[in-house]
């Protein structure tokens, strides 16, 4: 039995975490350039690495956060519905 406790939040809610934790991963890159600018060496590249990879990290973890939501919810996927639908078990 579900509760009311089970349910996913709000859109509203769940837009507006993604939204902060989009600003902050931002701002970590925005400061890596900065840090790669001063820096010289090893730390320099490592900031540089940073900088470029933290936008495609922030977008595998929003996506993940998404799958989570529909795990949440309950959607199956396409084929799962469809196999189903035909009783084929698989």
């Amino acid at each position: 039995m579900q509760s009311a406790t089970d349910l996913p939040l709000p859109g509203k809610h769940d837009l507006d975490n993604r939204m902060r934790n989009y600003a902050i991963a931002m701002g970590i890159r925005t400061a890596a350039f900065v840090l790669a600018y001063l820096l010289d060496g090893p730390a320099r590249w490592v900031c540089v690495a940073l900088a470029v990879l933290l936008p495609e990290i922030a977008v595998i973890g929003a996506n993940a956060a998404n799958q989570k939501r529909q795990d949440v919810r309950g959607r199956s996927a396409v084929t799962d519905q469809r196999r189903q639908l035909h009783g084929h078990s698989s």
